[in-house]
C-alpha cells in the first residue's frame, strides 16, 4: 500500500498531536501547522476531564469516549504518564433532589454498561476521598474511578517533540492561507500566512474552532455551534483536593502542585451578556469557596474565554471527506478525551484506507449538502 509522501496537519492541539504522532509512528512525512504554539489553544484551556459518563446520549459516542480512556492508558504506557497523565478518578454531586435523581439515574444505565461507578455518602468522601470537601455528610456522592484529568499542553507537547525527533516537522505562529488542489479535486498545496507553500498529499483539519474556515478552504460545509467556554486557573500554596470533580454549581480541578483549574456552565452562560472574563472569573473564584474553603486565600492567575470546537449535532466529524480526495477531519468536542483513540484511528485509515466501524455514526459525509 501507497503511503502519503506528505501530511499537513492544520491545528497542533491534543487531536492534531495524537494524529500527526501516529501519522509519524507509521511512517508518513508529517507537517504540523498551527497560527499559534502548539497546545497553547482549547487544550490548554478547558477542564481537560477524560470520560465517558457524561456521553450517554448515543452509545456509540459512549462506546467512542470508553475507548478514548482505554486509548489514554495506553499511550502512558507509551510515552511515560509524567506530567500529563492523572487517572485519579472524579467525582460528582448536586444540591438540590431533581439534580441528584439525574444523577443516580445516569450512573445506573452507566452500570448496566458495565461502566465503573461507585456511591458513598459526603462524609465517606471526606474521610476518604477530599478531607478539604464541604458538603453534607449523608448527600449521596458518585465517584468514577476510572476517569483522569489530563494537562492538554504537556500532552500535546509531549506527542509532538516526539514525531519531531523522528522526523516531522512543525511550523508554528503561520496560518493556513489556502488550500490547493488539482484537476481531480484532490489536495495538492498549502499555502501559509508566512508567503511559504508546502507540496502535500493528504490534509487533517485538526483546527478547532477555525475547522469550519478551513473545511471552507476546500469548499467544504462544516457547520459548528457556538460554545464559548470561560476557565480560571487560580494559584494556590498547596493544592487541596486530588482529583477533578463537578460539584454544585462549578467544576473544579488539579492543574499540578500549585494550580486549581475552574468552570461552570452557569458562569459561562455571562459570556454573551458582556461581561469581562476578569469579572467572570471572580465569580468562579467565590463559587468554589463555598466547595473548598481552604481555596479563599488563592489567587486568580489567568482566564481564558474559549470557544468549543463542536459540529452542529454535538458529534465529532472524524475521516475522508468523499467529495476532497485527501481532505480528512478530525474535529470534536471532548478532544481530550477522544484524542489518542482519534488519533489511532484515523491514521490508521489514511495509511491503510480502511475505515474503522467504531467511527461509522461519526462521518464528515453527513455534513455534506
Amino acid at each position: 500500500m501507497k503511503r502519503p509522501e506528505r501530511v499537513a496537519v492544520i491545528g497542533v492541539g491534543v487531536l492534531g498531536a495524537s494524529v500527526g504522532w501516529n501519522l509519524s509512528r507509521h511512517g508518513a512525512e508529517v507537517v504540523f501547522i498551527d497560527a499559534g504554539r502548539p497546545g497553547e489553544g482549547v487544550s490548554n484551556w478547558s477542564f481537560s476531564w477524560v470520560n465517558a459518563s457524561n456521553k450517554t446520549v448515543r452509545k456509540s459516542y459512549f462506546d467512542l469516549n470508553v475507548a478514548g480512556m482505554a486509548a489514554h492508558r495506553e499511550l502512558a504506557g507509551i510515552i511515560g504518564p509524567d506530567s500529563w497523565w492523572y487517572p485519579s478518578g472524579h467525582l460528582r454531586w448536586a444540591d438540590d433532589p431533581a439534580a441528584q435523581a439525574k444523577n443516580l439515574e445516569t450512573a445506573g444505565l452507566l452500570a448496566d454498561w458495565g461502566y465503573r461507578v461507585e456511591e458513598y455518602t459526603g462524609a465517606e468522601v471526606r474521610r476518604r476521598l477530599e478531607p478539604a470537601l464541604t458538603m453534607p455528610g449523608e448527600l449521596p456522592v458518585l465517584f468514577y474511578p476510572d476517569e483522569a484529568w489530563v494537562h492538554g499542553h504537556h500532552l500535546v507537547g509531549r506527542l509532538v517533540g516526539q514525531a519531531v525527533a523522528s522526523g516531522a516537522e512543525l511550523r508554528s505562529g503561520t496560518a493556513v492561507r489556502d488550500i490547493g488542489t488539482g484537476a481531480d479535486e484532490s489536495i495538492r498545496t498549502v499555502a501559509l500566512s508566512d508567503g511559504s507553500s508546502l507540496d502535500v498529499d493528504i490534509v487533517v483539519n485538526a483546527a478547532g474552532p477555525s475547522a469550519a474556515h478551513i473545511a471552507g478552504l476546500v469548499a467544504r460545509p462544516l457547520p459548528m455551534r457556538r460554545e464559548p467556554g470561560v476557565v480560571t486557573r487560580i494559584d494556590c500554596d498547596q493544592v487541596p483536593i486530588h482529583r477533578a470533580m463537578h460539584a454544585p454549581h462549578i467544576e473544579i480541578r488539579p492543574d499540578g502542585d500549585a494550580s486549581v483549574v475552574l468552570h461552570s456552565r452557569e458562569i459561562d452562560a455571562l459570556i454573551d451578556t458582556g461581561e469581562e472574563p476578569a469579572h467572570l472569573a471572580r465569580l468562579l473564584h467565590a463559587s468554589v469557596q463555598h466547595v473548598v474553603p481552604a481555596l479563599a486565600d488563592s489567587r486568580i492567575a489567568q482566564t481564558r474565554v474559549a470557544n468549543r470546537p463542536i459540529p452542529a449535532d454535538g458529534f465529532p466529524s472524524v475521516g475522508a471527506v468523499p467529495t476532497v480526495p485527501g481532505y480528512y477531519e478530525a474535529v470534536s468536542h471532548s478532544g481530550i478525551t477522544l484524542g489518542p483513540v482519534i488519533g489511532r484511528l484515523l491514521a490508521s485509515e489514511i495509511v491503510s484506507g480502511k475505515q474503522d466501524e467504531m467511527l461509522a455514526d461519526f462521518r464528515p459525509e453527513r455534513f455534506l449538502p
